[in-house]
């Protein structure tokens, strides 16, 4: 087993600090996770691990932040990770969730493309362990996410919602996961079902515009790494909420905050709104 427990110069654990380790350490995010766990000074990493046969598996982590004298490399064994961790960030795959959520450790899950099943095992796994999941880690999108809720509640149907965004073209699912939390909080502040008035294609002679739904426009090009606005459409005027992602970074930030918040709660399932006291 390759993930171990970080240490200082002297081989001395790192006293005091949430002890946390990686799973889908291997990939975009995992990498940037690297850098801000161990950029982070109430943090130690604790490992990371990747999918079994993995070509990197057995090479090193590495971080800027890194205490010298310390060496860990990528595993492939989530439970002995899960052993010397207090807190676990998940970025693999859905395929790899209800393995990880069986870990029995607090997990904070950034993975993307989750349909209901995903979200029902979730659901599951909070009533033991605490589990924090959002279609977004980071700390301006989730508070964009509470004015547009805020934002639909106050303003009435004569306002149009439109959700538009825009990612790098690797990227497989659309509408994106941040695309449909903003637009959940904006069907939840018009106390709607989104599921029933969203519109995801429009293709051909559509006809007018149905009051009350919630359109979605998706582009797709470039490495974008995430853009979202929230247009807010009346007649004569329109209210735009937007967040512009310049880097992956700020989800790993972001993660790294939720895993420190989750240390040591009881069970529940979790979000970034109560990160952010929202």
């Amino acid at each position: 087993m390759t993930a171990q427990v970080g240490t200082a110069e002297n081989g001395t654990p790192r006293v005091g600090r949430v002890r946390i380790g990686l799973v889908g350490a291997a990939g975009r995010m995992g990498q940037a996770l690297v850098e801000a766990v161990t950029a982070e000074p109430r943090a130690a990493l604790a490992g990371g691990v990747d999918r079994p046969g993995h070509p990197l598996t057995g090479q090193p982590l590495t971080g800027q932040g890194m205490a010298s004298g310390v060496t860990l490399t990528l595993g492939d064994d989530a439970a002995a990770l899960a052993a010397v961790s207090d807190v676990l960030i998940d970025f693999s795959s859905p395929r790899a969730l209800a393995a990880n959520l069986a870990l029995g450790v607090p997990l904070v899950v950034g993975t993307t493309g989750l349909e209901a099943a995903d979200h029902a095992a979730i659901d599951a796994a909070s009533q033991r362990q605490a589990v924090l999941q959002s279609a977004n880690m980071s700390l301006g999108v989730n508070l964009l996410a509470s004015l547009v809720r805020q934002a639909a509640a106050r303003l009435g149907e004569d306002w149009d919602i439109e959700v538009l965004e825009m990612h790098h073209r690797h990227k497989v699912d659309a509408p994106s996961g941040t695309a449909l939390l903003l637009g959940r909080a904006a069907a939840e502040g018009r106390g709607i079902d989104l599921e029933a008035r969203s519109v995801r294609v429009r293709d051909g002679i559509t006809g007018a515009r149905t009051a009350g739904d919630i359109g979605f426009a998706t582009l797709r090009g470039g490495s974008v790494p995430g853009d979202h606005t929230v247009i807010f459409a009346a007649d004569n005027e329109r209210l735009e909420l937007s967040h512009f992602a310049q880097s992956r970074a700020i989800f790993a930030r972001g993660a790294v905050a939720a895993a420190l918040w989750l240390a040591g709660r009881p069970a529940g399932r979790y979000s970034m709104a109560d990160v952010l006291d929202l």
